[in-house]
């Protein structure tokens, strides 16, 4: 198939560091403050369920922006959902450097919604369940603002603002990230979030060196 233009333009962009603009540098500060202040909070109060909250939602994303980014390289035509331009840095054909920071934070910010009760009910509904999907439905929409804008590209007829494309987008775009989040939040061992987290990256960064770094190293075109 033929890659669609907003795929070629994403590959013509791809890890391009002349694209580079200075507004990233006050954002990763602003990003390291907020983990320097939560950890700082941990280790003096020894609960760690927002940091590990934090964590877990960045390495979703990651492995979520990886298969998008295999689906453009199998199809040879597009991403479930594309990134062609207004970005510092493209990451992957999908994934920039702001949506990374972005999820670096979301994680955090979904924690400190949750109440301490975990039996707690809001509007009948299991607070973790009620915030997972609000968190969900809040990222839905901005995700259709910026497919407005252009700046976000859906190209398939499934994955796109339809009655039937919103919610395979709130399932597999969201739901799970901020899901996994409060399971850990509450995994009642420390060994259990470390194992959680652990794994979840361990799938996500292979995937990195699988796709992107060893194609690359050996002379070929990388997956992703």
């Amino acid at each position: 198939m033929t890659p669609t233009p907003e795929s070629l333009e994403a590959l013509s962009n791809l890890r391009e560091f002349s694209h580079y603009q200075w507004y990233i540098i006050p954002i990763l500060v602003i990003v390291l403050y907020i983990y320097a202040t939560e950890i700082q909070k941990a280790q003096q109060t020894k609960n760690w369920n927002v940091v590990f909250a934090g964590l877990i939602v960045l390495g979703m994303d990651l492995i979520n922006e990886t298969w998008n980014a295999l689906v453009f390289h199998f199809t040879d035509y597009s991403a479930f959902w594309t990134t062609p331009a207004r970005s510092t840095f493209i990451i992957m054909i999908g994934w920039n450097l702001e949506i990374a920071m972005m999820f670096s934070i979301a994680g955090l910010v979904f924690a400190k919604f949750l109440p301490e009760d975990k039996d707690k009910k809001i509007f009948g509904i299991p607070n973790r369940w009620f915030f997972a999907s609000f968190f969900a439905a809040f990222s839905v929409f901005v995700e259709i603002l910026l497919n407005i804008s252009d700046a976000l590209i859906w190209e398939y007829p499934w994955w796109n603002a339809s009655p039937w494309g919103v919610p395979l987008i709130f399932l597999f775009g969201y739901f799970h990230f901020f899901v996994a989040a409060f399971l850990v939040h509450d995994a009642r061992e420390m060994k259990t979030k470390i194992k959680a987290v652990g794994i979840i990256y361990a799938i996500g960064l292979t995937a990195v060196l699988v796709f992107m770094f060893i194609p690359t190293w050996i002379g070929a075109d990388p997956w992703i």
